[in-house]
């Protein structure tokens, strides 16, 4: 398995910069955010350390050459939005910007694109597979056409109240994946898996990876940590940064040796990269940097 780093945390650097502080810190690929010029519409979004619509050959081979003379590779290309808004020029929007991520990422050779499949919040998840089906047909065949893996994180995207009641990503839970990959069957769609986000789902972390293991194209280290107190006031069915925080690997409730050990069961030798969310260490950009080499130092217990 390879070790890097989400570059969304980054946001305040450039690509150079970014790359220097990957190798720094000993990792050996990064996952690299895509998102258009100049729109963040949340926390970690409209970062973009390659601006995809603007990119020709001259500029790929420059950006390669500079992470390969670093030792770091691209592991992929990452872009998460709602693909399936119910606002359809913002889904639009959305989907002409994936076609450059992905034909960027072929063009790159990096081969990978990470996002969200997106869902219609107000509408039932059966209705969302339909439309997902519809929607995802031509993105899927355009990236097998440009031998593209597109790997889904299983984020719910419903932690503000501006995105319930069903969140913004439908690839929340083993049993929503078997109905996605039946719809979608697809051998190019896969899965960025976060055990995080079912810690907090109260969600076995560690059985779907053996189901599957064939699916996994990628793979996040980001903790989160639950406080029960806040849970016994507001519930589950409150908000849930009501009741938990993402944290660095090692600071919250997820085994990373149960969950290292059954990736190298299943013969996982592929990229796994760090995502900090942790308001704690976001006071200077000294702390950030400080969160990338505590989260780096403390997986190398575990990949080496």
């Amino acid at each position: 398995m390879k070790l890097g780093l989400v570059s969304a945390i980054l946001g305040d650097s450039d690509f150079y910069e970014l790359i220097d502080i990957v190798a720094e810190n000993g990792l050996n690929c990064v996952e690299v955010a895509c998102w258009p010029q100049g729109k963040a519409a949340r926390r970690y979004a409209g970062v973009s350390h390659i601006d995809v619509a603007n990119l020709n050959v001259e500029k790929a081979e420059e950006l390669k050459a500079y992470a390969t003379g670093k030792g770091v590779e691209i592991s992929s290309l990452a872009y998460y939005p709602n693909p399936l808004d119910e606002d359809l020029e913002k889904r639009q929007e959305v989907i002409d910007h994936l076609y450059k991520v992905i034909d960027a990422s072929a063009l790159m050779g990096v081969n990978m694109v990470t996002t969200f499949i997106g869902r219609m919040p107000s509408k039932t998840v059966s209705v969302n597979i339909e439309e997902a089906k519809k929607v995802w047909t031509p993105i899927l065949t355009h990236a097998k056409e440009k031998g593209v893996k597109v790997a889904i994180e299983n984020c719910p995207m419903l932690f503000t109240e501006d995105e319930w009641p069903g969140g913004q990503n439908l690839f929340t839970t083993p049993a929503i994946w078997r109905q996605v990959f039946e719809a979608l069957p697809f051998d190019n769609l896969g899965i960025n898996y976060d055990p995080s986000h079912f810690v907090w789902q109260q969600i076995d972390y560690i059985a779907p990876l053996y189901e599957f293991k064939d699916k996994i194209f990628h793979v996040h280290y980001k903790d989160i940590k639950v406080y029960p107190d806040k849970l016994k006031d507001v519930g589950v069915m409150a908000t849930p940064l009501q009741y938990m925080s993402p944290k660095l690997p090692g600071l919250g409730d997820v085994d990373w040796g149960k969950y290292v050990s059954a990736l190298t069961d299943i013969g996982f030798d592929g990229y796994t990269v760090i995502e900090v969310e942790d308001k704690a260490f976001e006071k200077t950009f000294e702390d950030v940097k400080n969160s990338i080499t505590l989260s780096a130092r403390y997986l190398r217990n575990f990949v080496i």
